[in-house]
């Protein structure tokens, strides 16, 4: 362990002799000054964990010191020292941001209590610092893939929200990022380096749910065997999402309300009030307006979540992040596997983005997932695609035909579709495994060679593209 450097400022030579021996042989390493200059001097030019200071100095004034300490070093840490005499200027000492004090005379113990405690306090501080700094970079915007508009425009009222300590409610379809876009929100905020506490609402079976969200007490029904602490409990001063909220039934939704609005709750079998700090941030696949009005959600919840509402729009709504999307997953699991596949074809892009998705990124992260592991080659195109996709991915949903010429109609298109798709996918594999040699191809298929030029035309196939790998674009 890195030892900590401490600045002695004392006139007392035998006071600094004294520290140094009680603190040197431990973890820190120690420097004395007989002056405030020279103490001043040493902190500009040393690394300096913590400050023994005397607050009598031939000098300068100790006070004088100090300030100027928290304004050319705030993140220093200082221990005063000081005589019975000049207790109450320790006092004032420590609402200038001193980290504690000691009155002389004191003992080698208090003195190792004091420099451990504030060495121990900085470290813990400057560590909940890195953390809050890696937490923010994971769930950077920059690091949430999305150049839509309306990805744009929540990337934007997360700035503006994060900060403030205002409910938050997330509504979108499953697999749309609801979670990613809390822990945003919980990274970007003031309780960013406290604790993020998810709880999926639709996991907890309606026996028990009461227990989970607020804790229970030892022999408060069967099964109690000892005191379990609750969601609300863990999340204390920290971020609590309430994922698929419409779940609740409408008893649990009434504690829920209480508990927002009063800031106390009660474990099960408890008849003492526990005080609930933790930021509210709901998610919700469903119009809770629409459960209002059937009945089947608290309207006085519905308004104590609807705050600050954040309308996540399904992936089918932003074709344009489809692409974006696949590159991140494709780089994310290559690295994962330790493969090098190169991209997408322009064909099998298109078939990514001309998909439904009704399971929006999380879909498609899965989808992107089973295609790298299957992968034996440097590049995925539209035959790949279909060889190994288990659920066929077809164009986009047409609304329902009215009259039964219309059905025809769309089932012969649907027909004509989907059989150009494989056709022009078989004459694909039938270059690809003759380089690109037209006439090879057309044998090796049993085709005329006039014949099998002539679904290249249609399909808009270049034989030259096959000679070698066919040329990849990924996303600007």
């Amino acid at each position: 362990m890195e030892r900590s450097h401490i600045l002695i400022i004392d006139d007392e030579r035998v006071i600094c002799e004294g520290c140094r021996l009680v603190l040197s042989g431990k973890r820190f390493s120690t420097t004395a000054c007989y002056t405030g200059k020279a103490g001043l001097d040493a902190m500009a030019v040393g690394d300096v964990d913590l400050v023994l200071l005397d607050m009598k100095l031939p000098d300068m004034d100790g006070m004088d010191i100090l300030k100027k300490v928290k304004s050319d070093h705030p993140s220093l840490y200082v221990i005063v020292m000081t005589g019975y005499s000049t207790v109450k200027n320790a006092v004032q000492a420590m609402k200038l941001g001193a980290f504690d004090y000691l009155t002389k005379p004191f003992t080698d113990e208090d003195l190792l209590i004091a420099v451990e405690k504030a060495v121990e306090n900085k470290r813990l501080v400057e560590e909940n610092l890195s953390l809050r700094k890696q937490l923010i970079q994971r769930y950077d915007f920059e690091n949430i893939v999305g150049g839509n508009p309306a990805i744009l425009k929540i990337f934007e009222q997360i700035r503006r929200v994060a900060p403030m300590e205002s409910t938050v409610l997330l509504v979108g379809e499953s697999g749309t990022g609801k979670e990613l876009l809390a822990k945003a929100i919980h990274a970007h905020s003031k309780r960013a380096a406290r604790q993020f506490v998810a709880a999926d609402c639709s996991a907890l079976s309606p026996g028990v749910v009461d227990s989970e969200l607020f804790g229970h007490m030892k022999g408060a029904f069967t099964g109690a065997v000892q005191n379990k602490i609750g969601i609300f409990e863990a999340a204390h001063k920290g971020t609590l999402l309430l994922d698929e909220i419409a779940n609740l039934n409408l008893d649990t939704q009434g504690k829920l309300l209480r508990v927002m609005e009063e800031g106390e709750y009660k474990p099960v079998g408890g008849d003492r009030t526990k005080h609930a700090d933790a930021r509210i941030i709901a998610a919700t696949n469903m119009d809770l307006k629409s459960l209002v009005d059937d009945g089947r959600f608290r309207m006085d919840l519905y308004y104590r979540l609807n705050v600050f509402p954040i309308l996540i729009p399904p992936l089918r709504k932003r074709g344009d992040d489809i692409p974006r999307l696949a590159y991140h997953f494709l780089r994310h699991f290559c690295r994962e596997v330790g493969k090098k596949i190169q991209g997408f074809s322009d064909d099998a892009l298109q078939v990514l983005v001309d998909y439904e998705w009704p399971g929006n990124v999380r879909q498609l992260k899965n989808v992107i997932e089973r295609l790298v592991i299957m992968a034996d080659r440097p590049y995925l195109d539209m035959v790949y695609l279909l060889d190994n996709l288990n659920t066929p991915l077809i164009e986009k949903n047409e609304s329902a035909p009215e009259t039964h010429q219309e059905l025809k109609e769309a089932k012969e298109r649907v027909l004509q579709e989907t059989y150009a798709r494989i056709e022009k996918a078989f004459v694909i594999r039938a270059l690809q495994s003759c380089d690109g040699n037209v006439t090879h191809a057309a044998e090796k298929v049993g085709m005329q060679r006039p014949n099998f030029h002539t679904l290249m035309k249609r399909h808009h196939v270049n034989a030259r593209d096959f000679a070698a790998n066919p040329p990849v674009h990924p996303p600007q």
